[in-house]
């Protein structure tokens, strides 16, 4: 065998996305060049590690386990990186946070002080919806996730960071204001996908108030969703968080409803009894330390709705 780290880290990214455009996107690496190493990683073995059928890659059976000891490799690569960097003095390794995905909204803000104070730490910052966010959570896969709804299946520890509102928004408040006495029923909504926290809070309300609803359409995230209420495809029940510069536009309205707007908190969550490492133990420092300051710089106009 005369495989290449590089080899092993394209090939892994290669697992990851099911996709050589996507594997060499993230690489910064044209697509010839990430085929090119594929190539020459796959001619070390008899038995193949992916197959092609029509254009889509597929992992064989032995390509996965392949990728699960690349990773261990790799891993282990990391941690001599890390580890000399700590006899150094300074604070190395990986933070891993899984985020749902309107908490992109929030993370970034909370991550990048404590980054700028410590820029030999890696940041693997996962954003997708609350049921992968979860399930990354309970297999420890992550050191942290950012959610606005807590996990009933599994014990976690908690900082809560910031309040999260959700309101009804759509383009147009007079034609909504119009049906919204009438239980939404003629108020044609647009819904998040099965898995979003926003769409459980959302059939929460619904359920709780007896609403009926005219279902218009569901996206798979809040930017598609934002983008279908600026069409004018009707309304959803939205976090504010992610509406800041189109509601300053007045490209979209909060219309008034009994009931809203429901009222959250992200909270940051980790394992109940999980080991943290040093990072993530200074993180949580920064973050009890440091987060007050960072609601008042960076979220003062939320407290106005």
């Amino acid at each position: 065998m005369n495989y290449t780290l590089n080899q092993l880290k394209i090939f892994l990214k290669i697992v990851e996305t099911r996709s050589i455009t996507k594997a060499s996107e993230d690489l910064n690496l044209t697509q010839p060049a990430v085929s090119i190493q594929l190539r020459n990683f796959q001619n070390q073995f008899d038995i193949p590690l992916t197959e092609v059928i029509g254009r889509k890659i597929f992992i064989t059976d032995f390509g996965l386990e392949i990728a699960e000891s690349v990773e261990n490799i790799i891993n282990q690569v990391y941690a001599i990186n890390y580890k000399s960097l700590s006899y150094k003095g300074l604070l190395s390794g990986r933070l891993k946070i899984s985020v749902v995905s309107t908490g992109k909204y929030v993370m970034p803000f909370y991550l990048s002080d404590f980054i700028k104070l410590n820029p030999e730490i890696e940041l693997l910052m996962d954003v997708t919806n609350k049921n992968r966010v979860i399930k990354s959570l309970e297999n420890n896969e992550v050191d942290f996730a950012l959610v606005s709804i807590l996990p009933e299946t599994i014990q976690v520890e908690k900082l809560d960071l910031l309040q999260n509102k959700l309101f009804l928004v759509g383009n147009s408040k007079e034609h909504a204001i119009a049906y919204t006495n009438k239980n939404f029923s003629e108020l044609p909504l647009i819904y998040r996908e099965k898995g979003s926290g926003t769409r459980q809070t959302m059939e929460g309300f619904i359920k709780q108030n007896s609403v009926s609803v005219l279902k218009k359409l569901t996206l798979t995230s809040n930017e598609a969703v934002k983008q279908a209420l600026l069409a004018g495809f009707g309304y959803s029940i939205m976090p504010l968080i992610g509406i800041k510069n189109e509601l300053q536009n007045n490209e979209l309205q909060i219309i008034p409803v009994k009931g809203l707007p429901i009222k959250t908190v992200w909270s940051l969550i980790w394992l109940k009894g999980k080991k943290l490492s040093p990072i993530a133990v200074a993180y949580l420092d920064f973050l009890r330390q440091e987060k007050d300051k960072i609601i008042q710089e960076k979220f003062s106009w939320y407290e106005g709705y």
